[in-house]
């Protein structure tokens, strides 16, 4: 039970779409991405995702309206409900999803991964 410095942890890396566990929360991970351009489109059945902006800005995009989220603001996409990140420039975020959630939520993309790196 150590404090964690998300600085230091976001310096430990540089590529972009691909979480890094920093901690587990009950069932779930608690990661640190760094994001920019557009993800896929994609949901998640039986997952919610809590996004955290620490720096930037995204837009997250949903079938019939966008939602910008800026540093220091949270988003929740609950579950079933089909979206698309989209950043203009590089935005850093703390994410909180259920550990076996499938981050493209079963849609084929490069930037999928089975396992996130823990850092």
């Amino acid at each position: 039970m150590n404090a964690i410095n998300l600085k230091e942890k976001f310096n430990l890396f540089t590529d972009q779409w691909t979480p890094k566990i920093i901690t587990n929360l009950d069932d779930s991970h608690v990661y640190l991405t760094k994001i920019e351009g557009d993800f896929i489109w994609h949901s998640h059945d039986d997952q919610d995702e809590l996004f955290i902006v620490i720096e930037g800005r995204f837009r997250m995009d949903f079938r019939d309206r966008s939602q910008w989220v800026e540093a220091g603001e949270v988003l929740l996409v609950t579950k079933g409900v089909e979206h698309r990140p989209c950043a203009e420039e590089e935005c850093k975020l703390l994410v909180i999803e259920k550990a076996d959630t499938d981050h493209t939520g079963g849609e084929k993309d490069d930037r999928g991964k089975e396992n996130h790196d823990h850092i």
